[in-house]
């Protein structure tokens, strides 16, 4: 029998299914990238989260962990959002958790973290079961309404519960907080922003929906980033608002400081995105170990939670710190690039968006949101009034309602009676009546329910004509917005810095007049010129910078932050440097040595300084000259459109010679006359045509003769032929001086020895000034003491040449005066009111006198000698 039995009898191949496997593999890897694409990677345009961030805040507010109440175990959190809706693993999620909490990491965080949620410095947090959270106010504004039906829900992973598809944010989150992801095939990289200019930006959108992006970023100027810094250039930041697609150079902010000891230290205070702090400190130390960097004694991360972004870069005693600084910007992490592209999902499908099209998906999903919000709350108030209007009915016939109660065997009886007494009650209101309780039939709860019924068909009018409005919707849109920025906005924390080919960047700084000081040790400051306030001639003066003992104030003079100085050095370089970077200081502090401010060699220093209103007019520099004078009598001129083209590191003004150095520069438009003064009391008067244009490499010729080595030349001024105006005013070492005319010193060639232009006695000392003035200015005078006075010098007395002129500042026996120079009359001037010095200029006018007197005897005893040295001057010249 059992060989009759035979096995069932199947064909394999009926169970096999033939399909094309280039086919098959196209559409699972398809659905692969879509669910990547959708599910995982990229956010939504809506509100800007990721599934993994809304089923974390979602879950949140389920469990009731609000901005108000206790902290949760960030253990319990996460285990509540892997259980219901995000089936992935606890360390992504918790990841989400940590990263949501980082100050550091989101512009505006949207976890309120206790413990320790890891640091700038790339330590890790701690477990989650040490860790606590809790929402943060900010999260809380975009689940507001989410229990009004205001956005769809989708059902979660095993069907069990239902998840909401998008949050009904009031925040521009998308924007704010920005969003980063690589999915299949695509990547998203979205910067943070402002929120304050956000909402700006959306509200400009409402108020006008044909504006355009250049118009948006009038409001939404850049991105900011938590860790602030400096945005270096704008052009990738518009290609990124214009098209989606950009790239964006971030600087780290430092700063120059003096230690004690002179030394001088790079302080880093605020790093890029995303920068690790002991990495970037790393780098600079093996960049330091490689010699690639040098002139770096040591550097520390000195940050703390505190005070924040502190790594110390200490220098060398010869380093030049503005050198360093680029370097590091160069070989470090301190200056980093972000790629810009802005991809998000819109309708369930993955698109690049500029800035326009961001805020208009919000600003559309905000009005999907009130509209779905109003009808919600127009149905509820609608469903209550009914009722309420039912309690009415029933109050107004009370008697009948509790006969016909009474009368009924059963609670449905009861219903069918009231429905079927002919006062229009329905059954929803009948079930309200039987269920209501005894004490709302007193007169008093009647007079509350009619005050509520009223309040509730005057909130159903305003909904109702909300929904018929377009334009009512979207100033409520508005509002909230105005809301979300009182209550959350802040200032911007990263700098926004122009590149010279982007814009002018004069455009965004005041224009005013500044003090330039530099001294004598090299350092520079600008201060308001307001500061020096205006004396008397003879007074003390006041502290006018206040320097270490070796150091004095040698350059002061007045220009516009819009201006370019040229700095010019004893050795003949040319530097450039706009007023406004120039760094600002009251008048009693130090400044910051100049050579941190551009590469100049330790071994030479600024002698003079020419301000510059514009180097791109080429009319203006094709037409004006520099004129360069040296200590031992050289001057040079040379066309001003051969100094048009700043450099980093300078370029040769002049070959100086050996023994010889630059001492004074003087702008001039080829029409003027030329003084040159040396330090024994004679001066020399000759047409600038007597000097001929040659290149910057040229040495020049001789202008004035000096006599010896101890002699040399102290200035140079430049006067126009046509300005009868000017006055000669010269100043000696002991504080003498006086105005002299222009005329009495008579024109001959370049060369000679020139005539007397002071009378050099040792109660006067050496001659140290020479100026050329109109009498509205007002004289600075700086003693090698850092004292300083400022007077009107209209108060100086003219007397002639010959003369030893009248006392200008009393100074000091072991004093001298360091330098002078002239402010232009100030519109206001302040009048010392510290004391009376009345009886002191008495005394003075006195000496004055006296020394007049003094003056026209000598003058006339020098005078023939003068004549004669007058006559062999043009003799005695020569060309080199």
């Amino acid at each position: 029998m059992e060989e009759n039995i035979k096995p069932l009898e199947t064909n394999d191949n009926d169970r096999i299914i033939q399909v094309n496997i280039e086919e098959q593999m196209k559409t699972a890897y398809i659905d692969y990238s879509m669910s990547v694409i959708v599910g995982r990677a990229l956010p939504d345009a809506r509100d800007g989260f990721k599934p993994v961030h809304r089923r974390v805040l979602y879950a949140m507010n389920e469990l009731g962990n609000f901005s108000n109440r206790a902290y949760k175990k960030s253990a319990r959190i996460v285990g509540e959002v892997m259980g219901k809706y995000h089936p992935h693993g606890d360390s992504s999620i918790y990841d989400t958790l940590v990263r949501m909490a980082q100050d550091w990491t989101m512009r505006y965080t949207m976890v309120d973290g206790q413990g320790n949620f890891g640091n700038q410095d790339g330590d890790p947090p701690a477990a989650m079961r040490y860790t606590e959270v809790r929402l943060h106010r900010i999260a809380e504004s975009m689940l507001d309404d989410i229990e009004k039906e205001t956005v769809d829900f989708q059902l979660n992973f095993d069907d069990s519960l239902q998840e909401p598809v998008v949050l009904p944010t009031r925040i521009p989150q998308l924007l704010v907080n920005g969003s980063s992801g690589i999915a299949v095939g695509m990547a998203t990289n979205m910067l943070p922003h402002n929120l304050s200019e956000v909402v700006d930006g959306c509200v400009a959108y409402i108020d006008n929906k044909e504006i355009t992006i250049e118009e948006l970023m009038v409001h939404v100027k850049a991105p900011d980033f938590p860790t602030g810094g400096i945005i270096y250039g704008m052009e990738g930041v518009k290609q990124g608002m214009m098209t989606g697609r950009g790239r964006v150079v971030v600087r780290g902010k430092c700063h120059v400081d003096t230690k004690a000891s002179g030394r001088e230290q790079i302080v880093i205070t605020e790093v890029p995105y995303q920068v690790n702090r002991d990495a970037l400190t790393d780098k600079i130390g093996q960049l330091v170990n490689d010699k690639t960097i040098e002139g770096i004694a040591h550097v520390n991360n000195e940050s703390n939670k505190r005070e924040g972004t502190r790594i110390v870069v200490d220098l060398r005693r010869d380093a030049v710190a503005n050198v360093i600084i680029n370097q590091l910007y160069k070989f470090t992490e301190l200056q980093t690039s972000y790629g810009i592209n802005n991809v998000a999902l819109t309708k369930g499908r993955p698109k690049t968006m500029n800035l326009k099209e961001l805020i208009v998906e919000f600003v559309d999903f905000r009005m999907d949101v009130v509209i779905r919000r109003t009808q919600y709350e127009l149905r509820k108030a609608q469903e209550r009034a009914h009722i309420l209007q039912g309690y009415l009915i029933a109050l107004d016939h009370l008697d009948e309602v509790i006969r016909l109660i009474r009368a009924s065997a059963t609670p449905d009886q009861a219903r069918e009676s009231l429905m079927n007494a002919g006062w229009g009650i329905d059954e929803i209101q009948a079930k309200a009546i039987l269920e209501l309780r005894l004490q709302r039939l007193t007169g008093m709860e009647r007079e509350k329910i009619k005050e509520e019924y009223d309040s509730l068909m005057q909130l159903i009018a305003r909904l109702q004509e909300l929904l018929g409005s377009e334009a009512l919707r979207y100033d409520l849109i508005k509002t909230e917005l105005q809301e979300v920025k009182d209550k959350f906005g802040d200032k911007r924390r990263s700098e926004i810095s122009f590149l010279s080919n982007e814009m002018r960047i004069e455009d965004l700084i005041e224009e005013e007049d500044v003090v330039i000081t530099i001294s004598h040790l090299g350092y520079i400051k600008r201060t308001s010129s307001d500061e020096y306030r205006q004396q008397k001639r003879g007074g003390r003066g006041s502290i006018g910078s206040r320097t270490r003992e070796e150091d004095f104030v040698e350059h002061l003079f007045v220009a516009s932050t819009h201006h370019t100085l040229m700095f010019f050095t004893e050795k003949g370089r040319c530097f450039w440097m706009k007023v406004y970077e120039i760094p600002e200081g009251d008048k009693t502090s130090k400044g910051r040595a100049i050579q941190n401010l551009m590469q100049l060699p330790q071994d030479d220093k600024v002698r003079a300084i020419i301000d510059i209103k514009d180097l791109s007019d080429k009319e203006y520099i094709n037409n004006h000259y520099i004129l360069l004078c040296t200590k031992r009598g050289i001057i040079k001129k040379t066309l001003l459109e051969e100094f048009s083209r700043p450099r980093a590191n300078g370029v040769n003004a002049i070959n100086i010679m050996e023994g010889d150095q630059l001492i004074e520069a003087r702008l001039t438009d080829g029409k003027c006359e030329v003084m040159m003064a040396v330090k024994s009391g004679r001066a020399i008067r000759f047409p600038e045509e007597k000097v001929r244009p040659t290149g910057r490499g040229a040495i020049g010729v001789f202008g004035i003769e000096v006599e010896d080595e101890k002699d040399e030349v102290i200035g140079m001024i430049c006067v126009h032929q046509d300005d009868t105006s000017k006055t000669i005013l010269v100043v000696s070492e002991k504080g003498f001086g006086k105005r002299t005319a222009v005329d009495e010193y008579r024109i001959t060639n370049r060369g000679g020895k020139g005539v007397k232009t002071i009378s050099v006695t040792d109660k006067t000392g050496s001659l140290v000034g020479i100026l050329d003035v109109s009498g509205k200015e007002d004289l600075v005078i700086t003693c090698k003491s850092g004292i300083t006075i400022r007077t009107s010098i209209a108060d100086i007395r003219e007397a002639g040449r010959a003369t030893q002129g009248v006392k200008l500042i009393r100074i000091d026996e072991k004093d001298e005066i360091a330098a002078i120079s002239k402010i232009q009359e100030q519109e206001e001037a302040i009048v010392l009111t510290e004391t009376s010095i009345d009886a002191e200029n008495e005394a003075l006018d006195k000496i004055e006198g006296a020394a007049a007197a003094e003056g026209e005897i000598v003058g006339n005893a020098d005078e023939a000698a003068d004549n004669q040295e007058d006559n062999t001057e043009e003799n005695n010249s020569e060309n080199l």
